[in-house]
């Protein structure tokens, strides 16, 4: 029996050893069973246990330790007063709607910067841009194209909701669009890419007659930026078909940036 016992404290031990302890917790109960002398309620480890070899069969050896998550870029503080500004704006009448303003969210230094029009009622609401239906189909474009949403920072054209979800008018568009220039200011991105006819015309004024069906696909320029004109994602759920052009626009992206393009998931979305 006693020989159980220190066969089980022996074990357990060892096992504290493996674990990088350099005392055991034990009762003066059993430290007075097995006749040795305490010290408080720790015990010192005893130097004729010795530690055991690693085995491949042992949980505890050579265990992968999970790595640790980077921190994400810390937000400038010229970005936060921006935000404040924009959460105070009254230049246009579509304040006097809003439930919140959206300024836009992500990585404050990011590759990619997604331009789409304005809020809609699940943003308005949340007072984050992309959240609703076209927000989830963007999350599939981000994670297609290999990125995450952390990675990019998604913005709008217009900072308040338009009633009934209408497209702002030229008016709302030249008041709220300093607020965008000075966000691509700081943020500084590798690549624009704008979605939809709103967000390309608010960027890159398009000469009389075109249109995103033509220009999409087409490398602009924003202020010395490389911009990519594509459909947004809400026309993309109206019509499914056109995912497949914009993926091609998202990959010429990708080259642009040097980045592999990922392998194509089959499931629809």
């Amino acid at each position: 029996m006693l020989n159980e016992i220190l066969k089980d404290v022996s074990d357990y031990i060892a096992w504290e050893l493996e674990e990088g302890a350099v005392t055991v917790e034990a009762s003066p109960d059993i430290l007075a069973a097995l006749s040795l002398p305490t010290t408080g309620s720790a015990a010192s480890t005893p130097s004729a246990v010795p530690k055991p070899e690693p085995t491949g069969s042992t949980p505890f050896v050579e265990q992968k330790k999970t790595p640790a998550t980077p921190s994400p870029p810390a937000i400038p503080p010229a970005l936060k007063t921006l935000a404040a500004e924009i959460s105070a704006c009254t230049r246009c009448g579509l304040y006097t709607g809003r439930t919140n303003t959206v300024p836009g969210q992500g990585n404050p230094q990011p590759e990619i910067l997604f331009v789409g029009e304005a809020p809609g009622k699940d943003e308005d609401e949340q007072g984050l841009a992309f959240v609703g239906r076209a927000g989830q189909l963007l999350t599939k474009m981000i994670e297609a194209m290999g990125f995450a949403r952390e990675d990019v920072f998604i913005a709008n054209i217009n900072k308040c909701r338009p009633p009934d979800n209408r497209k702002p008018s030229r008016e709302e568009m030249d008041t709220c669009l300093p607020f965008l220039k000075r966000q691509i200011a700081i943020l500084k991105p590798k690549v624009i890419i704008a979605m939809g006819a709103t967000a390309v015309e608010g960027l890159v004024p398009l000469p009389e007659g075109e249109t995103i069906s033509k220009v999409r696909g087409q490398w602009l320029q924003f202020e010395g930026i490389p911009l990519m004109p594509t459909y947004h994602p809400a026309y993309l759920l109206r019509n499914p078909a056109m995912k497949r052009p914009v993926w091609e626009d998202l990959k010429t992206v990708l080259g642009f940036l040097g980045r592999p393009v990922p392998p194509v998931k089959t499931t629809e979305g």
